[in-house]
């Protein structure tokens, strides 16, 4: 007759776990606190309450205006002109605002004008050019561009690199820097440009980097520091990450993804040096 032997090991009864209490979700109101992002909207039958639909309605009609606004070139002259600049206007072969949005190739082209004009204001080799252009925004460049620059430049002399011209370009696309820095021979070309307006920031500013300008660059071979604007990037944080991006491809004679964005880590060296001066 076989015996089952119980073994010391053998598991016993397990007893019923204690009853966790339950965990109550975060309301939506904490989440939509945190971002610009449209989240719980709520709704109203099949559709969105009244509020957030006349919101939506808002913001998308401001975005429309922000991409058909005048690029207020008199206002970036006065600007500049506050910090001691002498700006130079050129034109994209765009010839108006709606061929600007249907051909967005005239846009990163220089009209003959422009070309003479840089041509004739062409010297040696030069570090910089700064292009501050109205892009697919002009109310942000109308706000932000001098603000950016204003900020920069202090920077920039600081790091020992000086700007050889800036210049106000009217129906700009990104590309058209490359142009002007051909001509103009600079090793590097920061271009401050309006970004395509969302529905959270109509008036975003953004700075394309690109070192040994000519036509023909890829959008990889530039560095991009984006998000300017009221509720992003401030004037100083940007204008920090786009000397720290010009001087690292100055140095290293590179730029786009062959380039980290590594500023982070200066800036927080720059703040807790300032932090100790403070503290003595």
């Amino acid at each position: 007759m076989l015996r089952t032997i119980r073994s010391a090991c053998a598991r016993l009864p397990s007893l019923p776990s204690e009853p966790k209490p339950p965990v109550s979700p975060r309301p939506l109101g904490d989440l939509r606190a945190l971002t610009p992002a449209r989240v719980g909207l709520g709704r109203a039958g099949s559709g969105l309450p009244t509020e957030a639909l006349l919101d939506f309605t808002l913001d998308h009609a401001r975005a429309r205006d922000a991409v058909h606004a005048a690029f207020d070139v008199a206002g970036l002259v006065a600007s500049l002109g506050e910090l001691g600049l002498a700006p130079l206007q050129v034109s994209s072969r765009a010839p108006g605002r709606g061929d600007y949005l249907r051909r967005p190739d005239l846009g990163r082209m220089l009209d003959e004008h422009s070309q003479r004009l840089l041509t004739g204001e062409a010297r040696g080799p030069c570090d910089l050019v700064l292009v501050l252009a109205d892009g697919l925004s002009p109310t942000a460049a109308n706000l932000h561009a001098a603000a950016v620059t204003g900020q920069l430049l202090p920077l920039l002399s600081e790091a020992g690199i000086a700007a050889g011209h800036v210049v106000i370009a009217s129906g700009a696309r990104v590309a058209l820097g490359d142009a002007v820095g051909e001509i103009l021979n600079a090793r590097m070309v920061a271009v401050l440009i309006g970004e395509r307006p969302g529905l959270s920031a109509p008036d975003s500013l953004g700075a394309y980097l690109t070192y040994d300008p000519k036509a023909g660059r890829s959008d990889a071979e530039r560095n991009c520091v984006s998000n300017i604007h009221s509720s992003g990037l401030s004037s100083a944080e940007a204008a920090f990450k786009i000397a720290w991006l010009i001087r690292e491809a100055l140095s290293r004679q590179i730029s786009g993804v062959a380039l980290k964005d590594e500023s982070g880590e200066a800036m927080a060296r720059r703040i807790t040096n300032r932090c100790d001066k403070s503290d003595t």
